[in-house]
């Protein structure tokens, strides 16, 4: 069996990155690992890829799908994690909506990245 098993993430710093991903999202920082002057960062939001957070080596950070969305997370409470990403400062792009394929919210991330908060209907 074959899978996708981590994404990088360009990021500014690792430590607001750290602070942004396991406190605003909610995810589980997974390693924090030195290598030299960088560090091999990896945080999960549960099954699925998990993210390595890479410190850029230029200023050019963010945006990393060209002004679309470009991540996807999945929850199963939708309305309790946009409440808490919200109480976070999270920025959401629009009011959460209902669509065929689930609950959507369009977030920016702290580098102008755009991701989905979704929860998927059920089948």
């Amino acid at each position: 069996m074959r899978s996708v098993a981590l994404v990088t993430l360009v990021v500014r710093d690792y430590d607001e990155a750290i602070r942004f991903y396991v406190d605003g999202l909610g995810f589980t920082l997974v390693e924090d690992l030195p290598q030299g002057d960088k560090r091999w960062v990896v945080v999960s939001a549960g099954s699925g890829a998990s993210l390595v957070l890479a410190q850029a080596d230029t200023d050019r950070v963010g945006d990393q799908t060209g002004g679309r969305v470009g991540f996807f997370l999945h929850t199963d409470d939708f309305d309790a994690d946009h409440a808490r990403m919200t109480a976070y400062g999270v920025k959401f792009l629009e009011t959460p909506r209902d669509e065929v394929y689930g609950r959507v919210a369009v977030f920016e991330d702290l580098y102008g990245n755009r991701w989905d908060l979704l929860q998927p209907a059920r089948a």
